[in-house]
């Protein structure tokens, strides 16, 4: 009997136009969780524009803007909800694809989950720097939007 390895189940919605790569976006969702110490929490992924994230936004954490990511810990699951209009006018605006942006934000929203947190100069760092770890181990050379 050869026992397969399980694999974190990743849920995607997408809203965007054009549409994500799905099997691109689960890679990396994979990746951002084994890093972060989580690898088989099962992860929601919407992908959106500015105006539902921004309702989002106001929903859940009182603010009416639009973001680029907002991450939900619900314990046993994470929700992450990610706004490809943003991406693609970041990715534009600092020349790279729109689609490493969102792994960007992928990433960015799974470490939050993950215990990471990016208030205050330490922790900023810190996350940074996984953040770059997990995208460098996909390939993918994308500064944060700080940088």
């Amino acid at each position: 009997m050869t026992l397969r390895a399980r694999r974190t189940p990743v849920q995607i919605v997408d809203r965007g136009r054009p549409r994500s790569d799905a099997a691109f976006l689960r890679r990396v969702a994979r990746a951002a969780l084994r890093h972060g110490g989580r690898p088989e929490l099962p992860v929601s992924l919407l992908l959106t524009d500015d105006a539902e994230i921004a309702r989002l936004h106001a929903e859940f954490l009182g603010d009416a803007t639009p973001t680029d990511v907002i991450s939900f810990d619900l314990g046993d699951s994470a929700e992450l909800v990610v706004s490809v209009e943003t991406a693609r006018r970041v990715a534009r605006e600092r020349g790279h694809r729109a689609r490493d942006e969102v792994a960007l934000y992928v990433v960015h929203g799974l470490l939050h989950v993950c215990g990471h947190d990016d208030h205050g100069v330490r922790a900023r760092k810190r996350m940074r720097s996984a953040e770059q770890a997990v995208l460098a181990a996909l390939g993918l050379a994308v500064a944060p939007v700080d940088a």
